[in-house]
């Protein structure tokens, strides 16, 4: 296994900076390193890879779906070259591009799409709601209909430009998908192929894929390498990568040694989750209580040295065409947050809150990159008189004690914030992502109706009146959307989808950047 050594290379010469300081041709973009603080994001298959953005990036080089997004958010062509909406039975008809082919040469047929929707519905994949598509059809063998349940307004990018297909004669005989791996595992329609996976290293070597159907890959190589934020800036300079993540005080530094930084659009949150399944959490008061004891906008200009925008209660971003102004604020109010506490059940007193007559304490879960949010969080709320118990663990450690309900208060964020499609994953559905909370009839009746509503000026009502019920409620509490920054040296054009990769992944990772096409 390929083992990948920052450390050693960071002693890279000043002439290695003055080569990547100066315009590349494509002839020399022979291997695109792409460096990730994480690391591992799992093994790259639709059921195995982390159920996070950066996971799904790396599993999308090899698997396509049958519609994508160019740069502008745009629907377009992948595996299906063309598509058309049956109105009267509500089903979309799906045309194959017949040069496409998988890794193992094979060509792709409407059997295989058939199948994978099927195999879905049996073996769920993250971020696919298969009860959508009632049935789908292979037509002929370039052509497949998908029947739908109910009406789906972002069907063209939440399913059918998020499932990645697979290949029937391979995958027809794989009943425990999490554990299937190797080479057939791996066999896809994509761009590239997995050549090296080191899960301690957290490093991915792809081979390209001569006979994409997409068009010729610009890199023959395309590795990811861990390597820590406070390494980054000097592994772009000394050309051991060719992009990453940099911290937004570097942003300006960057550009002058001459990188070509690009800013994200707000499309992703940290929150502060609430466990609304235990009291006195459960109580609407008591949590509106804690929105009013939090000084967002100082917690940005302290922990975030003013490089986020201040989070809405009503949680879609503040840029979003889809943003409501309207919401409740809950600016920084601790007499009202006192007497919010009191309805909420609690008994308060000049220097502590009481529940049940005994002192109230609650754990507050964080991960080591958010310490400053956990501090400033934990001595605002203890200023309103509640005891906070901070605790540090790892990302995928508080992911699960989230998901399995094993907090009270936990830090925790997630992308995706573009399409409104969000809100049911982010409120209703299962998973670490979501607050599952069906505390409220309306609110889940409405977020419902608006994945539904294929009209834009009536969903846009919709969801205007969700962001007012979920404020009111706050399940959870949106505290910042950071400014994010990735920084390269222009070997290939990556950028930021306008609307997210796929449904929503604000990560400037897309595919097409590695690939020329005709367009």
């Amino acid at each position: 296994m390929m083992k990948n050594r920052i450390a050693t290379c960071l002693a890279g010469c000043l002439a290695a900076f003055l080569v990547l300081s100066q315009p590349v041709s494509w002839a020399q973009a022979v291997t695109y390193t792409i460096a990730d603080t994480t690391g591992d994001w799992g093994y790259p298959t639709p059921h195995r890879h982390y159920p996070r953005g950066p996971g799904y990036i790396r599993m999308s080089l090899i698997f396509d779906t049958l519609t994508w997004k160019d740069s502008e958010g745009m629907v377009i062509p992948a595996l299906a070259e063309r598509w058309r909406y049956l109105e009267d039975e509500n089903a979309y008809v799906f045309t194959l591009n017949r040069n496409a082919t998988w890794h193992d040469g094979k060509p792709l047929t409407a059997d295989d799409v058939v199948f994978t929707v099927d195999y879905v519905k049996t073996y769920p994949m993250a971020w696919i709601d298969p009860k959508i598509v009632r049935r789908a059809v292979a037509l002929d063998s370039d052509t497949v209909k998908f029947i739908l349940s109910r009406r789906h307004a972002p069907f063209l990018t939440d399913i059918a430009g998020t499932m990645p297909i697979l290949p029937r004669h391979i995958w027809a005989e794989v009943t425990d998908p999490r554990s299937f791996g190797g080479n057939k595992a791996l066999v896809g329609t994509g761009p590239f192929k997995l050549s090296d996976y080191d899960r301690s290293q957290g490093s991915y070597l792809y081979q390209a894929n001569p006979k994409y159907y997409g068009g010729s890959p610009l890199v023959d190589q395309l590795r990811f390498i861990k390597v820590g934020t406070e390494m980054m800036a000097a592994a772009l300079r000394q050309g051991q990568v060719d992009a990453g993540s940099i911290p937004p005080d570097l942003a300006d530094r960057m550009k002058q040694t001459g990188f070509r930084v690009i800013q994200a659009p707000y499309g992703w949150h940290l929150k502060l989750v609430m466990n609304h399944t235990v009291p006195p959490l459960d109580q609407r008061a008591f949590r509106q209580a804690l929105a009013h004891a939090i000084d967002r906008e100082a917690l940005v200009e302290i922990t975030q040295r003013g490089h986020a925008r201040v989070g809405n209660p009503g949680f879609v971003p503040p840029d979003s065409p889809w943003h409501n102004p309207d919401v409740p604020s809950y600016d920084r109010d601790l007499e009202r947050a006192r007497l919010l506490l009191q309805e909420g059940g609690c008994q308060v007193q000049s220097d502590k809150v009481l529940w049940n007559g005994s002192p109230l304490r609650l754990q507050l879960l964080s991960q080591p990159q958010f310490r400053d949010v956990g501090l400033f969080v934990k001595g605002q709320l203890e200023a309103l008189g509640i005891h906070i118990d901070l605790q540090s663990l790892e990302p995928k450690t508080l992911d699960s004690k989230v998901l399995h309900w094993q907090f009270q208060l936990a830090l925790t964020g997630h992308g995706g914030l573009y399409e409104p499609s969000f809100l049911k994953r982010a409120v209703l559905d299962e998973g670490f992502n979501s607050a599952r909370y069906h505390g409220n009839a309306e609110l889940k009746r409405l977020i419902l109706a608006q994945m539904e509503e294929t009209d834009p000026a009536r969903r846009r009502e919709i969801v205007f009146r969700v962001q007012e019920l979920y404020a009111e409620d706050l399940p959870g509490l949106t505290l910042y959307y950071p400014n994010w920054y990735w920084a390269h040296n222009g070997k290939v054009g990556i950028s930021y989808t306008r609307t997210g990769i796929a449904f929503g992944i604000p990560i400037p990772l897309d595919k097409q950047a590695f690939v020329e096409t005709s367009s």
